[in-house]
């Protein structure tokens, strides 16, 4: 079995993973609502990951850190690559903010690596906001049940199902069982940080909507 984060330690990141945003945000001058412009998701939705209540996808994080012009690991500590293989009784299960949703990492991280591989333990009702971002996208329901939205169609996925899609079309999920659904996530795009975007700085996340965040205010002289 993995092993999960502690009560305390979910706690810690939930508190602390709000307040980080916040005051990164701050520091570069944005208001929420180009925070919300430069990383597609909502005003709304920026808003309650500052004030921790709601936990954002690993996705939607990474969309924010390149807004906010940072790696994820500004933000997210999360499990090192030891090397190649993972042992499913050694790999950490680990959350983001306050979310219910739980990932594992799979993926390794070397030189030209174009991969990453998580498992994810959907909880039921999760709905996240739609997204859209460079790269490519497949999941594969191992157990349990998903629905996708991929650009306003919907999919329902049972065990043993798969789909992959490119990641400019905007999409989300959700579970609609009443258990937890696990899925194999692998795409593209780097989700832990450490390597820059596909052929793109690293804060073209912040361009997919047309806008770049303007620079920091420059504060006015006094009189």
């Amino acid at each position: 079995m993995s092993r999960s984060l502690s009560i305390a330690e979910a706690k810690e990141g939930a508190e602390a993973l709000g307040p980080r945003i916040r005051n990164r945000r701050r520091a570069l001058g944005l208001t929420l609502n180009e925070v919300a412009i430069g990383s597609g998701l909502s005003v709304g939705f920026i808003s309650q990951v500052e004030r921790g209540i709601t936990g954002p996808s690993l996705s939607s994080l990474l969309a924010i850190s390149r807004t906010l012009e940072v790696d994820i690991s500004h933000f997210l500590s999360q499990p090192a690559a030891d090397g190649p293989s993972t042992r499913h009784d050694q790999r950490v299960s680990y959350g983001v903010g306050n979310a219910q949703r739980s990932y594992e990492r799979l993926s390794a991280a070397f030189a030209g690596s174009a991969l990453s591989g998580l498992i994810i333990h959907e909880p039921p009702g999760t709905n996240d906001i739609r997204m859209s971002h460079e790269g490519e996208e497949m999941l594969y329901v191992l157990d349990g049940a998903l629905t996708v939205d991929l650009g306003g169609n919907l999919v329902v996925l049972e065990a043993q199902d798969s789909i992959h899609f490119s990641g400019s079309t905007p999409h989300t999920w959700w579970n609609h069982t009443d258990k937890v659904t696990t899925m194999l996530w692998v795409g593209t795009f780097d989700v832990f940080g450490g390597r820059p975007a596909e052929g793109q700085s690293a804060t073209a996340m912040a361009k997919i909507r047309g806008r770049r965040p303007r620079a920091a205010r420059k504060s006015k002289p006094a009189n």
